[in-house]
């Protein structure tokens, strides 16, 4: 009897090496989760030799080491947080990859950090203690570095559950806790408190409105049009016209503001310049753009992807300009007090300081930014680049509106609230426009559809534009914000004073 041939396949052998490939492969997944915190880390303590090599053997140096190392993990969690509104949108539309928006707004971060981010700063945001009533100048140290720390560690959980927050609320909030506890309740200007507090509300309602305005207009005289490409090298070039002045205007108030003084009419003149000379421009790329384009929907998507990544570099300059004291200001602050034995309302800015406060924003992007990005231009609401243009816009201005107004708003409150105010609006416009409902019938089998899906209330439920559970907890976490870094810096400097003074 001939011999059977033997087989080449073990099963129970592939098995235990298909079993020992899982976990490998599991086990390289959570490696690299841990990764990023391995990179952190390492920057924290590259960030504190660093600031040791400049105030060695100078006094306080000791406190001004720890108070660096404090202010690099808060620039990393303002990079992981507060950055990712700039760019979220973008990525969320399909207009440029999440790898081509870290680059974009690490590099436009830094630039604008150090280029536009001042050489002096407030040593109390906002003004909300007054610097007379605080004891001594080590009590004032202690007091900024439990604002600093409280405010970093709000932020990194606020990153961690998933909600953008306002880093300068969070600062705010710290510096109050810190400032009760080191001098009483009489030394909080709660006249600013008031108006932080109002800012809640102002801002994403603002920031909401203008965008579903702007929303309103692109459907109307764009979208729901017989002629879609027509309308769009009428308009398109107007919109861009509208984006760079109102850019160039933020800029001037945000930015240049921090180098030379700037009124809002000169910021408003400068606008119009930069505005008109955009239309310029404009109406012929457009044109060129729209040749060869089918008269439909995602045909103008393409008309619009250029300005949404100039809005997210723009942005980006801004928030680098503007929000990079939420991490130097009150180090500036400490290095000045340990050194100099006094409380100075404002105070100069190391260079290295800005360093770190620049490269901090920028790692801490690069490392965390991808899940809140992913969050605010893909989760909150469908984006595509119409409504992206729209959130980036209501950015830009409603700062320059707030200005003139001059009313206290979040960068943050505010593009988060464009986004909710762009969902909420579809929902409004997709059961209520006239336009829209013409535009349908045209299309006479999709309405009978359409007319069928409406009447189910079922139906209307399961088809929300905007997911409400992100909608809560964002909320929540914006109104918590403030109480919450004070309570959190109430408590460390209070640690802080057991254990040191």
């Amino acid at each position: 009897m001939a011999k059977s041939t033997p087989k080449l396949v073990k099963p129970t052998l592939d098995k235990d090496l298909d079993k020992i490939a899982f976990v490998e492969e599991a086990a390289q997944h959570v490696s690299r989760s841990y990764a990023p915190l391995g990179i952190g880390l390492i920057f924290l303590i590259l960030a504190t030799l660093f600031s040791g090599l400049y105030v060695m053997n100078q006094p306080g140096a000791i406190m001004v080491v720890a108070a660096a190392a404090i202010g690099a993990y808060m620039a990393m969690n303002i990079g992981a947080n507060d950055v990712t509104n700039n760019v979220g949108p973008a990525v969320g539309s399909r207009a440029m990859t999440m790898t081509t928006a870290l680059i974009i707004a690490a590099i436009f971060e830094t630039a604008g950090a150090m280029i536009a981010g001042g050489d002096v700063v407030s040593t109390i945001s906002k003004g909300i203690v007054d610097p007379a009533q605080v004891p001594d100048a080590t009590v004032f140290s202690m007091a900024m570095m439990a604002a600093l720390l409280s405010s970093a560690l709000w932020v990194n959980l606020a990153t961690w559950i998933g909600a953008p927050v306002s880093t300068t609320h969070a600062v705010v909030g710290g510096v109050m806790g810190a400032g009760v506890v080191a001098a009483g309740f009489g030394a909080i200007n709660w006249d600013s408190m008031a108006g932080i507090a109002a800012s809640w509300i102002i801002s994403p309602l603002l920031g909401g409105v203008i965008a579903a305005l702007f929303l309103a207009f692109i459907k109307e005289f764009i979208i729901y049009r017989p002629d879609k490409i027509a309308s769009a090298k009428r308009w398109v070039p107007v919109l861009n016209a509208v984006m760079v002045g109102s850019f160039a205007a933020y800029l001037s108030i945000k930015g240049l503001n921090k180098l030379v003084s700037i009124s809002l009419l000169s910021a408003l003149l400068i606008g119009l310049a930069f505005g008109c000379l955009a239309w310029l421009a404009s109406v012929p790329l457009i044109r060129k753009q729209a040749i060869g384009l089918e008269n439909r929907n995602q045909s103008l998507r393409k008309l619009f992807r250029l300005p949404l990544i100039m809005s997210a570099a723009l942005l980006s300059f801004a928030h680098g300009a503007n929000d990079v004291a939420n991490a130097i200001g009150p180090l500036s602050a400490i290095v000045h007090s340990a050194q100099a034995h006094e409380i100075a309302t404002k105070v100069s800015i190391p260079i290295w300081v800005m360093v770190i406060g620049a490269a901090g924003i920028s790692l801490g992007l690069l490392l965390f930014g991808p899940r809140l990005i992913r969050l605010v231009g893909e989760q909150i609401t469908k984006l595509n680049p119409m409504r992206a243009f729209c959130v980036a816009l209501s950015a830009a201005l409603t700062v320059i509106v707030a200005s003139g107004l001059g009313l206290p708003v979040s960068s943050t409150h505010i593009a988060v609230g464009a986004v909710f105010g762009v969902g909420f609006f579809r929902e409004w416009y997709t059961r209520n426009s006239k336009r829209r409902i013409e535009y349908m019938k045209m299309k006479a089998d999709f309405w009978e559809i359409e007319e069928t899906r409406e009447r189910n209330p079922d139906e209307l439920r399961r088809r929300y534009l905007v997911r409400r559970s992100h909608f809560m907890t964002i909320v929540a976490a914006w109104i918590i914000t403030v109480p919450a870094s004070a309570v959190l810096a109430a408590l460390l400097y209070w640690v802080m004073f057991k254990l040191f003074l």
